[in-house]
Order: C-alpha cells, then sequence, then structure tokens
C-alpha cells in the first residue's frame, strides 16, 4: 500500500489467507422465488419493504437502513449508495467501490414513491425512520424477531437473516442472465475480475436490464401491482 501497489482503500487484512480458516465451511441460503414470495408475505411494515429495498437493489441492511430520500433520483431513475448505519453510528460506506449509483427500476421506483407518503417524517429524512424515536433502526432485534420468525413461518427448514436477500439478489441475477462483470458492479464488490476494477463500470443500460429482470421476480407478490416490462 506504501508503493501504491494496492489500493490504499483495501482492508489490508483481505491480502491475509490463512489454510483452512479464510474458506467458507457452509453454503450460503439461496431462496427460491416462491420462498422469499412466501418470507414477504409474513412480514408487516416497514419490515417487508425494507425487505423489498434489500431484495430488488442487493444492498445490505447497514446500506438499507441508512438510505435517505435524497439519495433517490426518481425522475432519472438511479440510487446513490453513499452510508451505512452499524448499531446506530452512521458513517460512509465501508470501501469505495460499495459506493456507486444503482438503478432502479421503474415498478420499484412507484413502490418506493407510495413508501414515502407513509414514511413518517424525520429530520435526517431517512427513508426508515423508527417512528417511535425517529432514529435508525438496530438491523439486530429486526433480523431476530421478524426476519427470522417470517423465515420460520414460512417453513424454510433454515433460520434466515438479513444476508440471505443479498446472497439471494445474486442468485437472481443469474437465473436473469446477468453478465459477471454486470453483477460484480451491481454487488458492487471489490473483486470478481481485476480488469472489471481497473477499467471502468458496466454501462447504466446493462445494470438497468439485469436489474430490472430481479425486482420482476420479486414485485409481483404486491397486490394490485403492475410491473412494467
Amino acid at each position: 500500500m506504501f508503493w501504491e501497489l494496492v489500493p490504499l482503500a483495501r482492508n489490508p487484512i483481505g491480502l491475509v489467507e490463512i489454510r483452512g480458516v479464510s474458506k467458507r465451511r457452509k453454503k450460503p441460503f439461496i431462496l427460491t422465488v416462491e420462498q422469499y414470495h412466501a418470507v414477504v408475505e409474513q412480514l408487516d411494515e416497514p419490515y417487508r419493504q425494507m425487505v423489498e429495498v434489500a431484495m430488488c437493489l442487493g444492498l445490505r441492511v447497514s446500506e438499507v437502513l441508512a438510505l435517505k430520500w435524497s439519495d433517490f433520483d426518481f425522475e432519472n431513475l438511479t440510487l446513490q449508495v453513499v452510508r451505512g448505519v452499524v448499531h446506530g453510528r452512521v458513517s460512509d460506506v465501508k470501501t469505495e467501490y460499495s459506493e456507486d449509483e444503482l438503478p432502479l427500476d421503474s415498478a420499484f421506483a412507484e413502490v418506493m414513491l407510495e413508501w414515502q407518503k407513509r414514511c413518517p417524517s424525520s429530520e435526517g429524512n431517512w427513508v426508515f425512520p423508527n417512528p417511535n424515536t425517529l432514529k435508525l433502526y438496530d438491523a439486530a432485534p429486526i433480523q431476530q424477531d421478524y426476519i427470522r420468525a417470517a423465515g420460520r413461518k414460512a417453513k424454510l427448514g433454515k433460520d434466515i437473516g438479513w444476508h440471505t436477500f443479498r446472497h439471494t439478489y445474486r442468485s437472481f441475477l443469474d437465473d436473469a442472465g446477468a453478465p459477471v462483470g454486470v453483477q460484480q458492479k451491481l454487488m458492487r464488490h471489490a473483486q470478481v475480475a481485476t480488469t472489471m476494477n481497473t477499467y471502468g463500470n458496466a454501462q447504466m443500460h446493462s445494470k438497468r436490464t439485469a436489474n430490472t429482470k430481479v425486482v420482476q421476480m420479486v414485485l409481483p407478490a404486491k397486490e394490485g401491482l403492475s410491473v412494467a416490462v
């Protein structure tokens, strides 16, 4: 890093591999489309809306809970991801790759505009303020009390958490036929291929097409909502 051979923003522990320790010991649980809808049906607002944001954009829960309405550009159908919140502390997203502009599907934008009408107003202009405190939610209690409970009611056979939706989003991108490079940009991962990191971003058109296919898997569960094709 001193000689600028690797990006300064990279976590240096990412350079370290310990044989037999760094390897994932079990595969992440991936939801099917049917399982996802079964889970969502068990959730009340605002938790249902939070999950739909996570699934339609592939955001980390820390990023979902820290969204502001000013991050949304509904005219140009884009979202700027710039911050996260952990245990009530708001900060910039963890890496330069995590901060990016994402496409908003038009049907999903309509869902968010409807939520904006019902969203409690807060000084921070938060998308998900706690109505009791007007401060931000803590992710852990929501996962324990609502997300896992919804998974059990849906009889998934395994406990799920917030990151289940991010893993599932990537799986849906695969199903949608999104190129690996576009997936990497939508997921905002630092590494899939060095070439992709070094030589620019995927085109917004490619990202929008892939993202829209995922949204079309997610949103039909909402009654009375017509999905734009």
